[in-house]
């Protein structure tokens, strides 16, 4: 977001293109810049704009918008189609930041941190001579700043809602990305709502049935290996099968794997008071404190030689895991 009169510039980068993300950003712009400008000029990006400009019509925002700017009370200025000139202020803006600031790679933890590094950077952009007029952008800023709208106390809530279908695995798609959802057929129907950086899924009722960063985010997600394993216990023979058995520790994959079902359901059931006070990657590297004990002092029925399974592998060792 720039402000042509004091040439004085913000910029939060955000993973994807969608509602949440467009005005979540917005928020945070209004938030670095300390109010909230009269009037702002966007192009037709699909999360504003329903219909764009055509001959004498003017063009229509989508509800969600428009909801948006009633709640911060700016003005809404709409460019014509294809034509990225009428704000070639801010066009130039994402070209100073691409060239000035990223002309190496950032090193950065995550999206907070990247926004946290940009707003330092322009902050100190503002110490130099305006192109023009001659005076230190920081000045110019000040004075512009007072025309700012007011903030808000509390921020609009920016999220989407949507009623979920899934298929015959209990998943549905966000994001490019099939979502696992146990137990999902015990409900009547469940709804996922949307954040920018993070999602959950909900009951008619308001329960969480289940919450994580949306898969864009490229954080390692959360097992449910309670109700895994509950799963298990009614189904053994899918074990070896399951989506997650990849995560398990090896050690505990081929505990859990032994031919026997009886023996296999045993095992399984042993575990959920483990997971009550460790969880699974500990499970796996203290395991003959844990499990193995036993089976080290009495020889295998199937043969396991359980020193066999000492080394293990970077997918086993982890009770999370990254899509």
């Amino acid at each position: 977001m720039s402000f042509p009169a004091s040439n004085t510039a913000f910029a939060v980068p955000m993973p994807s293109e969608n509602l949440e993300c467009f005005l979540g950003g917005l928020q945070v712009l209004f938030k670095q810049a300390g109010g909230v400008p009269l009037s702002i000029r966007i192009d037709n990006l699909t999360p504003a704009v329903r219909k764009v400009r055509k001959g004498d019509s003017e063009a229509q925002l989508t509800d969600a918008f428009r909801h948006f700017q009633q709640y911060y009370g700016f003005k809404v200025q709409v460019c014509n189609p294809r034509k990225g000139n009428e704000k070639g202020h801010v066009e130039g803006k994402v070209g100073y930041v691409r060239y000035n600031f990223f002309s190496l790679p950032p090193v950065i933890k995550d999206f907070e941190d990247l926004t946290n590094q940009l707003e330092q950077q322009l902050i100190a952009d503002r110490q130099r001579i305006h192109y023009k007029k001659e005076v230190l952008i920081d000045e110019l800023w000040q004075q512009e700043q007072k025309q700012l709208i007011k903030l808000p106390e509390a921020p609009y809530p920016v999220f989407k809602q949507f009623s979920i279908k899934f298929n015959k695995y209990n998943e549905f798609k966000l994001d490019g990305h099939l979502i696992h959802v146990p137990k999902a057929k015990n409900y009547v129907q469940l709804s996922c709502v949307t954040y920018w950086d993070s999602y959950k899924v909900i009951t008619n009722d308001g329960e969480i049935v289940l919450s994580d960063a949306r898969p864009y985010m490229k954080k390692r997600r959360f097992i449910p290996w309670q109700d895994i394993l509950k799963d298990w216990l009614k189904k053994p023979r899918v074990v070896g099968h399951s989506r997650y058995a990849t995560y398990l520790p090896v050690r505990v994959k081929e505990y859990l794997t032994v031919p026997s079902l009886a023996l296999r359901k045993q095992r399984i059931n042993e575990l959920p008071t483990l997971l009550l006070t460790h969880d699974m990657n500990d499970i796996g590297q203290n395991f003959y404190s844990y499990i193995g004990r036993e089976t080290e002092e009495t020889e295998h029925p199937y043969g396991v030689n359980w020193t066999e399974y000492d080394a293990l592998s970077p997918k086993g060792t982890e009770a999370l895991h990254h899509e």
